[in-house]
């Protein structure tokens, strides 16, 4: 099935682009979310009127994703946690723990699904460099810090 991308999609293409996808995914996914159209003569001739517009929202887009890119630009966040001796964690540090410290520390506005943890989530204390992926193929790198809880007496 061929689809008209009125938004950029990962591998398929940019706005504007027509893609061959499978109707399964199209259909479940990319109409769904407003990411495609059909590519009938109807629809490319409608789009060709409307591209401006739907240019100036993409870069509309990219330019509040870079504007929260440049506010937690090494960013550093300290996250303290209950551990053993041997440097190993009672539980894990998860994304919704670093979206948390993040907002706090910068006044952000990160939610638990821009952030990536391709080893899973943090289980030893340590400084570990965590990408978040602002949409729109903007990513940054913040900085976090793990560190035990100091011990009441």
């Amino acid at each position: 099935m061929n689809v008209i991308l009125l938004e950029k999609v990962g591998r398929l293409g940019g706005v504007g682009d027509t893609a061959a996808v499978k109707a399964g995914y199209a259909r479940n996914f990319l109409f769904p979310t407003g990411k495609a159209i059909p590519a009938t003569k109807a629809n490319l001739t409608d789009f060709e009127a409307r591209r401006a517009e739907l240019m100036a929202a993409h870069n509309e887009k990219v330019a509040a994703a870079q504007a929260r890119a440049d506010k937690i630009k090494g960013l550093r966040v300290e996250i303290e946690v209950n551990a053993g001796d041997e440097g190993k964690l009672f539980g894990s540090v998860g994304t919704k723990d670093i979206a948390d410290a993040a907002n706090a520390a910068a006044g952000s506005d990160l939610v638990k699904s821009e952030i990536r943890l391709p080893i899973g989530a943090i289980r030893e204390i340590g400084d570990y460099e965590i990408s978040v992926d602002l949409g729109s193929e903007i990513e940054e790198t913040i900085t976090v810090a793990v560190v035990p809880a100091k011990q009441q007496a």
